[in-house]
C-alpha cells in the first residue's frame, strides 16, 4: 500500500520567494509544493501540501494526520519558537514528524536558534533552502520502508 504524507507549513510562508530572499531564498511555496508531490511519486509516496497562517487550522491538520497519513513534515514557521498548542498536537498524532526549515535557524537570531517542537519530532532538516524538503522526503521514504 502507498504511504501517504502530509507537510504543513505555517504562518508568512505563503510569503516566501519573494519575502526575505536573502534569508529564504526566491522559489515560491507552490514551487516547493510541486516539487515535493513529484518527488514524492517519485519515491512511491503520495503527498498533500497545505499552508495556513492559523495556528489551530496547523493543530487541526495534525489531529486529522492521525487517520490519513502514515507521516508530518511541518514547517511550524514562527510557530516553532514558542507554540506549545502545536508540540503537544504532534506529540498526540504518535505518527513521524519532520520538522523542516529552509533557513538555518541555528545559525540565526538567538530567539529563533530554540525550537519547543523539535523534542517530539522524529528529527529536523533545517538550511537547505527548498531542497530541506527534498531531503525530509527522502527521510520519510527511509523511515516509511
Amino acid at each position: 500500500m502507498q504511504k501517504k504524507i502530509i507537510v504543513i507549513n505555517g504562518p508568512n510562508l505563503n510569503l516566501i520567494g519573494s519575502r526575505e530572499p536573502e534569508v529564504y531564498g526566491t522559489v515560491t511555496l507552490a514551487e516547493i509544493a510541486a516539487a515535493v508531490i513529484e518527488e514524492a511519486q517519485r519515491l512511491g509516496m503520495e503527498a498533500d501540501f497545505i499552508q495556513t497562517n492559523h495556528e489551530g487550522e496547523i493543530i487541526d491538520k495534525i489531529h486529522e494526520a492521525r487517520r490519513k497519513y502514515d507521516l508530518i513534515i511541518l514547517n511550524p514557521g514562527a510557530y516553532t519558537h514558542y507554540s506549545i498548542a502545536i508540540r503537544d498536537a504532534v506529540k498526540a498524532a504518535e505518527l513521524p514528524c519532520i520538522e523542516v526549515h529552509l533557513s538555518n535557524i541555528h545559525a540565526r537570531e538567538e530567539f529563533r536558534s530554540k525550537s519547543v517542537i523539535a523534542p517530539v519530532c522524529t528529527g529536523q532538516i533545517s538550511g537547505f533552502g527548498a531542497n530541506s524538503y527534498i531531503i525530509a522526503l527522502k527521510a520519510a521514504a527511509m523511515m516509511l520502508s
